[in-house]
């Protein structure tokens, strides 16, 4: 006669085994900002599967926010801000789709401005092949890609300036570098956008800095996935208006499309599960 085997129940000694591990996660995202699955594993001496079944006890405590790969620290408040390594786990796929798209918008033999923040990395591992391009940036992680693909008709220009948590330069000589330049286009990443406070962001000298970059070109181009909408940080940089092009990816609200074709001349909606077809263009002003 077959039996069905018992269902393990959970003992006593497990239980204090889970608290000690979500001690151990919640210290680390504190510390770090972010966490990934494969070297929480490794520190802990359990499966993936068990870290993950952690996580999401930790989410759905609302102690830590459930990303692809890992999990990331909360940040919900207007002067947070989250460090890079934070940001570069959350919405992965959105991102990507949002950079292709953006460097759709890139010619060559322009200069150009690209502005700190994961999506505007993201942007440029796929600006590395457009030739006879002026890069200026405030992104040390920018910056890097470049310089890992170096090319003899390009040219990138690092600000100085004081490093923020998202590893931006930032502050009065920053500020003062690019207001002698001139670009074609800039490329802008943002914490937050609302149709109330415009585009922003929770440092106060990285929007400084970012007003900069807007007020060097007349055509702004702002990349921001479907979770910075309503999102509103501590300091504006500019009200939706002044962007020529907000490029989003396809989960964003229709509410929030709507308010967007208010303001903004052109909207560029990105598919992340389709990467090879063209994004929805929205236009709206003339």
């Amino acid at each position: 006669m077959l039996t069905a085997d018992p269902v393990p129940q959970e003992t006593g000694t497990s239980r204090v085994l889970a608290r000690q591990r979500h001690e151990v996660i919640l210290g680390e995202v504190r510390a770090r900002g972010a966490v990934r699955v494969a070297e929480l594993a490794a520190q802990l001496g359990v499966s993936d599967m068990t870290v993950r079944r952690d996580l999401d006890v930790l989410d759905e405590a609302g102690l830590v926010e459930k990303v692809h790969g890992g999990a990331t620290a909360l940040a919900d408040r207007s002067a947070a801000e989250p460090g890079f390594a934070a940001k570069s786990l959350r919405n992965t796929d959105e991102k990507l789709a949002i950079a292709r798209t953006a460097a759709t918008l890139v010619r060559a033999g322009t200069a150009i401005g690209v502005t700190a923040g994961t999506t505007t990395w993201q942007l440029a591992y796929h600006l590395t092949d457009i030739a006879d391009l002026i890069v200026v940036t405030n992104s040390i992680r920018v910056a890097e890609v470049f310089h890992q693909t170096q090319r003899a008709d390009r040219t990138v220009i690092l600000t100085g300036g004081m490093r923020t948590p998202s590893d931006a330069l930032v502050g009065p000589v920053a500020v003062q570098a690019l207001r002698t330049l001139h670009f074609d286009a800039v490329f802008m990443g943002v914490h937050g956008m609302s149709g109330r406070a415009g585009f922003t962001t929770p440092n106060l000298s990285e929007a400084e800095t970012n007003r900069a970059f807007v007020e060097a070109t007349q055509q702004l181009v702002v990349l921001a996935d479907h979770t910075k909408w309503n999102v509103t940080g501590l300091s504006s940089i500019a009200p939706l208006h002044e962007a020529d092009t907000v490029v989003t990816d396809v989960s964003v609200t229709t509410s929030a499309l709507d308010t967007l074709k208010e303001h903004v001349r052109r909207v560029l909606v990105a598919d992340p599960t389709e990467p090879d077809i063209a994004p929805v263009d929205i236009r709206q002003k003339s």
